[in-house]
């Protein structure tokens, strides 16, 4: 099967983004970085694509321009063993102005959403007897707090 790789249409912030991503993910990388050429539509010299895994996922991202934004209808989940995993993501994806939204979700200062979950929220959701609960639990939350999750998955 190919491969998927996620490819993220910034401003002129790619660099950056990976730049942040790959200082908070474990294993992770930058690796091949293109340039724009004289006759191209970037400036030339600046970055046009750069290539990072984070924790082996590929993904490029490329400097196109103001012309498309990232919206919610696109995120990315991390899933957290606890709580201060949960906070090392929150917190460095908020860094230098990313937006805190409800249950998790957030956009770093590049626009992109994630969700900062705990892992077993899918476990959770998934069970008749649980879902309601924990969604009761975290649906007035901006950042979440796994210890009240399991709290309200237990009782």
């Amino acid at each position: 099967m190919p491969k998927i790789t996620p490819f993220l249409w910034f401003d002129t912030e790619a660099e950056a983004a990976a730049t942040l991503y790959t200082s908070l993910f474990p294993n992770s990388r930058i690796g091949k970085t293109a340039r724009y050429s004289e006759g191209m539509p970037g400036p030339a010299g600046s970055v046009m694509t750069i290539e990072f895994e984070l924790d082996g996922q590929k993904f490029v991202g490329l400097n196109g321009g103001p012309i498309f934004k990232f919206t919610e209808a696109v995120s990315f989940q991390i899933d957290c063993e606890d709580q201060a995993e949960l906070d090392h993501y929150w917190n460095g994806l908020l860094a230098g102005g990313g937006q805190e939204s409800q249950c998790g979700w957030l956009k770093d200062r590049f626009g992109v959403s994630w969700q900062v979950v705990p892992r077993r929220m899918g476990e959770w959701m998934s069970n008749p007897g649980t879902g309601a609960k924990v969604a009761a639990a975290f649906m007035p939350m901006k950042k979440l707090d796994i210890a009240t999750l399991e709290a309200a998955a237990a009782g």
